[in-house]
């Protein structure tokens, strides 16, 4: 492919973007600029369609750049000196993750001043109590290397905002700002904290737009000076390693008044922009959208195939928190018989742990109100913590579960019991099984419990869920037989590296729901090139469930063996007796 049609296909995007905007500048100048910026060589490497970047193998850990340190108190200080938190992550994932591991998401690693990191500083610098870009280039020639561009907003103690308070470049025009006046009932909102924020400047007051916080101020894409920021900084990161980007908070990127300011074709269309420019630099790169809202919206974000190549799964972990803490599977089975499945060359990307709480505006019109309401209580009983949205209609209602995985999993709606690693496993194990690619939490693998003292020092609900460990206080663990951390970190790597020695986990394989009873949660997988089917079937209750394998329809000339257990299936067996929270796997080959 040649610049000049690379040009005419970024002037395309340019027009679906600014078509209402006055620009001081042509399209073909911006598209020019945006190419330059980018550094687009001529010939310019043409993606190849629709093509999978990924397989059965890929995995992604996720983790911030300090989950793990390496402290010098007075007794350590000599044999074992303070050193780079990058560097500790780095090596635990070099001498515990791998093979089984082989993608690293490295949670925003720039200079900050609040949100644990996406209130970003400076989006070229790595926070000096973090490392440097060495360690980030380090890391990136062990595992694919994954990092977040927070490009709604930016802190408002940047130089950019700044240069905006003091009327200067760059970053004059670069924040979006309205009047108190203005309508804007519509705007959907994840936090309770007003809108608008006052600033005075030197052109006078102005009201900034803060989705989040208001140390987080929203960008103004409308200038495409912000547009050509971005993309210079994207360059940035593509020369340090990273070959996977993940679009933070993407969908409020446009605002327009009169509008719910989320989800705007300018959004789509801003994203399918820089998809064309990355691509054809680094063709093997990929972009995840981070959208956290209900699933039909989630969905838009694969465009058709020319948009996202991954979306976040948004709506697993709380179908799959609310599935096995009521035992029922109805609604975790509705939801994945309606879910399309991916196109070739696009993917979901399956995770039911994070950095931030278990979402629950993705399960609107998939759990009802009671069900919800259940959850919440539970969390609650569990140590959790309820973060709240105000609704546009004013009130207050519950928009994220914060608490760990491992807590929220400790029994059922009944009360603790003593299921809880199985059943914590048993989600797992759902989750490597599905169609798409897995990411993994680091507090998941290491079945870190809630972190109270972080919580309590800094007063923000997610802090219960980012534990910090000392180095040497994890591997004790890891190495103590009677610590539950090593029996879930050997579990979890024992299930990934079956999982990526099948075919039928590709994440494109195909996928069909089973219809079982409401205990069980099952579905079939088969290998893109047909040669290995794969039944999943799991007991997401606290009873021992019974599977007939007649509802299996298992082709009887096949040798079929449980890939977990390792127990054969003979002509013999008629049926399985599963215990509370055990899952199989039942491969032909």
């Amino acid at each position: 492919m040649t610049l000049e049609l690379l040009q005419q296909r970024v002037i395309q995007h340019l027009t679906c973007i600014y078509g209402e905007v006055d620009l001081n500048t042509t399209l073909e100048q911006l598209a020019d600029r945006l190419i330059n910026t980018m550094q687009c060589d001529d010939p310019v490497r043409d993606p190849t369609p629709h093509k999978n970047r990924w397989d059965e193998q890929d995995m992604i850990l996720i983790a911030y750049g300090d989950s793990i340190i390496r402290h010098a108190n007075t007794e350590e200080a000599v044999a074992k000196p303070e050193e780079p938190p990058l560097h500790t992550l780095h090596r635990f994932v070099k001498n515990q993750c791998l093979p089984e591991l082989n993608a690293l998401h490295i949670l925003p690693f720039y200079p900050y001043s609040s949100d644990e990191g996406f209130a970003v500083m400076n989006y070229v610098q790595v926070n000096e109590a973090l490392g440097n870009w060495q360690h980030i280039r380090d890391i990136s020639a062990d595992v694919r290397l994954m990092a977040d561009l927070v490009i709604n907003h930016c802190s408002s103690r940047s130089v950019w905002f700044e240069n905006f308070i003091q009327g200067k470049e760059p970053g004059r025009g670069y924040f979006k700002t309205a009047n108190p006046t203005d309508e804007l009932i519509q705007v959907v909102r994840p936090r309770t904290s007003p809108l608008l924020q006052a600033v005075e400047t030197k052109d006078g007051l102005q009201h900034v737009w803060c989705t989040f916080s208001h140390d987080q101020v929203d960008f103004d894409f409308a200038n495409p000076d912000v547009l050509n920021e971005f993309v210079a900084i994207i360059r940035h990161y593509l020369d340090n390693g990273v070959r996977i980007f993940r679009l933070d908070a993407v969908a409020f990127l446009w605002k327009k008044l009169n509008t719910r300011c989320i989800n705007l074709p300018e959004t789509h269309e801003v994203i399918r922009l820089l998809r064309t420019l990355i691509e054809h630099v680094e063709p093997n790169v990929i972009i995840i959208t981070e959208t956290n809202i209900p699933n039909r919206e989630n969905l838009s974000y694969f465009g058709n195939a020319n948009e996202a190549h991954c979306i976040y799964n948004f709506s697993l972990p709380p179908l799959l928190l609310h599935t096995l803490l009521s035992g029922n599977s109805t609604a975790l089975k509705h939801w994945m018989m309606s879910m399309p499945p991916a196109q070739q060359g696009t993917a979901y990307f399956n995770f039911i742990a994070s950095h931030d709480g278990i979402g629950l505006r993705p399960v609107e019109g998939l759990l009802d109100q009671t069900q919800i309401a259940e959850m919440v209580s539970t969390t609650a009983k569990y140590g959790g913590k309820v973060s709240l949205r105000t609704a546009p209609d004013g009130t207050n209602t519950p928009y994220e579960l914060n608490i760990a995985l491992f807590d929220a999993l400790q029994g059922t709606h009944r009360g603790p019991d003593k299921w809880g690693i199985a059943r914590f496993l048993c989600a797992h194990a759902i989750m490597f099984a599905l169609e798409g690619i897995p990411g993994l939490y680091i507090h998941s693998l290491l079945g870190t419990t809630n972190d109270y003292e972080r919580f309590e020092n800094s007063q923000h609900n997610r802090a219960i869920n980012r534990h910090r460990w000392q180095e040497s206080d994890l591997l004790a663990k890891l190495s103590n037989e009677n610590a539950h951390h090593r029996t879930v970190f050997k579990a979890m790597k024992n299930l990934m590296a079956i999982r990526k020695a099948q075919s039928a986990f590709h994440p494109n394989a195909t996928q069909y729901t089973l219809h079982l009873s409401e205990g069980l949660f099952g579905f079939w997988r088969q290998s893109i090139n047909r040669s290995q089917s794969m039944f999943c079937v799991y007991n997401i209750s606290d009873e021992t469930q019974t599977l007939t394998l007649a509802d299996l329809n298992l082709i009887g000339t096949e040798q079929w063996r449980d890939l977990i257990s390792g127990e054969q299936i003979t002509e013999q067996t008629q049926t399985l007796s599963l215990t509370p929270y055990q899952a199989v796997w039942l491969s032909n080959k």
